[in-house]
């Protein structure tokens, strides 16, 4: 069975879209679920789900609200009530296509020794414009991800983006559950908690698998294109990066500090290339960007 995990925090305008996409592919009822997590939403989410569950009343739908807040916390719920053996995560604002479910169900098939994979994430810009800084380096800030049309291995510091992700339950058991201290908490931005994850799994000598044909859209509104996200996304990477390396070791977080100037001697590279390109604007946001993540790293809150 595939668990569709769905963890929600105030999204109210885009949770009953979500839901009804996946319960919309012509996939059999009791060969998945989904397992929607309110973590103490105080919109219209409740109210959003609900009328989800009575237009669709045969959708293997399953509610919970979690009260610790935190994403983390409500990942970890979506596990513990899941029935299935692959668990797949979703964003609140992350659409899937009409086949997700089937065309997983082969992957899972052809693949046995897939312990997790991670699909191709699309970024919806909601005013339809694509903002002038995204480039190459910077698709993932809008939580987007295309590695190409090749099915292939997370290798390296690569690993999937939380929007479109699957993880075999077995790995749970195995290397443990999201750490509740990292991730996003309420409105702060803090994150590291996927990519503590996949290290675990990495470390555990098992494979995570690119799956371009799984594939979702997700909403970017215009207020996550702006500068000051930016700042506030960078920043909070980089204290999440302080508090994940330092609970490894010191010395984890020396190396890290290490490669942070190895990331801006690069930085400072592409930065000049864009301006020889005439494209100025993305060299601008990349600086940007390093900026406020070597703030976070070494300063913390």
């Amino acid at each position: 069975m595939i668990s569709i995990i769905i963890c929600t925090y105030n999204r109210c305008e885009y949770i009953y879209t979500t839901l009804a996409k996946v319960a919309s592919n012509n996939y059999a009822a009791e060969k998945y679920e989904i397992i929607l997590v309110n973590n103490n939403s105080t919109d219209n989410t409740a109210s959003e789900c609900e009328r989800f569950a009575n237009d669709f009343p045969n959708a293997p739908y399953h509610y919970f609200v979690e009260t610790n807040q935190g994403l983390s916390y409500a990942r970890n719920r979506g596990i513990q009530e899941a029935q299935g053996d692959m668990l797949v995560f979703l964003d609140d604002d992350a659409f899937v296509g009409d086949n997700y479910l089937e065309t997983l169900d082969k992957y899972i098939s052809s693949i046995p020794d897939m312990a997790a994979f991670g699909g191709r994430i699309e970024p919806l810009f909601e005013n339809g414009e694509t903002p002038r800084w995204l480039g190459k380096w910077s698709y993932s800030w809008v939580s987007a991800i295309d590695m190409g049309d090749n099915v292939r291995l997370f290798e390296g510091n690569a690993y999937p983006i939380g929007a479109n992700m699957g993880i075999r339950k077995v790995c749970f058991e195995r290397v443990g559950l999201f750490n509740t201290q990292l991730g996003r908490t309420g409105k702060n931005m803090m994150g590291g908690e996927e990519k503590d994850l996949f290290n675990r799994i990495k470390d555990d000598g098992s494979k995570i698998y690119y799956l371009p044909d799984i594939k979702v859209q997700h909403v970017i509104p215009p207020q996550r294109t702006t500068d000051q996200y930016i700042e506030r996304l960078a920043e909070g990477i980089g204290m999440s990066e302080r508090l994940r390396t330092k609970q490894l070791s010191n010395s984890a977080y020396i190396k890290r500090l290490g490669s942070e100037a190895v990331k801006w001697g690069g930085t400072l590279m592409l930065a000049t290339g864009y301006v020889l390109r005439g494209e100025a604007e993305k060299g601008r946001v990349l600086v940007l960007f390093r900026r406020k993540v070597t703030k976070g790293l070494v300063k913390g809150e």
